[in-house]
């Protein structure tokens, strides 16, 4: 039985990501253990997979074929650092907004404290000048998913803000109200840090309050995950309760790396409204691998290439060939692994979109560091992005993608 369960949940995959027949797969798994392994436990996996395959028309406007496997929006899993990507976004769509003189996404950002929950940030020493701002901590987020960098975006932008912005483009299901690995309670996440921009001679550009959310942006569902769960020292013989922690469903993160690579492809309201400066920053770090950047500099051993790349290269350290740009942003936590990715080839013309979810969490116990993310996780990964990538090698298209948008320059950062 469970062989006829998995070859007929294959074939419905197979078949729904595309028409033609010449997959690798053809029913030999052999060069995918692992993916084999997830498709045939998909609920014990928990995974969620959603591919668009991109074909253009003359005007080089995509047209996205979407397919899905196991997708369930209504199925709660922790979304990581996934939810730094909207934040970051929306922190150019607010300054936008804001139409100050002088202020720009380069400013000095000041942040202080004025409850015992709350840390000042006046300093960044791994910026060029040693001072904070929004570019500075957007690329922090981007290249190497920095906690402290998206929890200062999070309190300049405050919860009413990100939900409201993100529920008005269509991102139905998503909730994003607390800071990451950070020891603040659901109340202290409703309150803001006051903030200053200040110009290079210290003169105030734009000043902020302290704010904070009357709303309350919980999981009315109080998801649990797991039967059990170490807090410090202490193990509880209990599932963890998830009802105030950030809430990203597959599709919704699936839509928010259409939006930004592609917004043409969306209704005005439905898209980010950046100009295109901005949009292009976004972009540039999004792909950026980390030994490229030179502020802030991560060129040590810890922050490989796939370091944050888990398709088709999650566990190949090695360095990624020049010929491939991927456009994405991953999490892990609690088991979960996640990854929402535009995948790009410029030497074969090939893209697509690519955004899975895993749980790997065999003991069902969280806080232990004992999930497989080394065994299953990014393996999965790996295999998943080998075979859509081969997948749409052979694909004929009938127009090329026009690549001078995404061609970025990756120098003097």
């Amino acid at each position: 039985m469970k062989k006829l369960f998995y070859l007929i949940i294959l074939s419905i995959f197979l078949s729904s990501c595309g028409k033609q027949h010449n997959q690798p797969f053809q029913g030999d798994l052999s060069d995918y253990p692992i993916l084999k392994r997830v498709l045939d436990s998909a609920d014990k996996y928990q995974v969620q997979i959603l591919y668009s395959k991109i074909d253009r028309n003359e005007h080089g406007v995509p047209m996205f074929d979407t397919h899905e496997f196991n997708l369930d929006d209504e199925r709660y899993f922790y979304p990581a650092s996934t939810v730094k990507l909207p934040v970051a976004i929306l922190a150019l769509e607010w300054l936008e907004e804001q139409d100050v003189d002088n202020l720009d996404m380069n400013s000095i950002m000041l942040i202080d404290s004025v409850r015992p929950s709350q840390v000042p940030a006046y300093v960044d020493k791994s910026s060029k000048d040693s001072l904070p701002s929004i570019a500075h901590y957007i690329k922090k987020i981007l290249l190497v998913s920095d906690n402290d960098a998206y929890n200062r975006l999070y309190e300049l932008l405050g919860q009413d803000y990100i939900n409201q912005k993100l529920a008005e483009k269509g991102l139905n299901h998503t909730l994003i109200n607390h800071r990451l690995s950070f020891p603040a309670n659901e109340i202290e996440n409703r309150y803001f840090n006051p903030i200053k921009f200040v110009d290079k001679s210290g003169n105030i550009i734009l000043e902020l309050p302290e704010r904070e959310s009357k709303a309350i942006y919980s999981n009315p569902e109080k998801p649990i995950i797991g039967r059990a769960y170490y807090s410090g020292d202490s193990l509880i013989n209990a599932g963890m309760e998830f009802t105030f922690k950030n809430k990203f469903a597959l599709s919704d993160l699936h839509g928010v790396i259409q939006r930004i690579v592609f917004p043409q492809a969306f209704l005005e309201p439905e898209r980010f409204q950046l100009n295109e400066e901005h949009r292009k920053f976004i972009l540039k770090y999004m792909s950026m691998l980390p030994r490229e950047s030179d502020f802030p500099s991560y060129q040590g051993e810890e922050y490989y290439d796939s370091y944050s790349k888990f398709f088709k290269f999650g566990t190949d350290k090695k360095p990624i060939p020049e010929q491939f740009r991927i456009f994405n942003k991953t999490g892990w936590a609690y088991g979960h692994l996640i990854d929402g990715s535009y995948f790009a080839d410029f030497e074969n013309n090939v893209e697509f979109i690519v955004s899975a979810i895993i749980y790997v969490n065999n003991d069902e116990t969280l806080n232990d560091d004992q999930y497989e993310y080394d065994e299953i996780g990014l393996p999965f990964f790996t295999e998943l992005g080998e075979y859509l990538y081969q997948m749409e090698l052979k694909r004929k298209k009938g127009i090329n993608p026009d690549w001078s948008d995404l061609k970025l320059i990756y120098i003097n950062n």
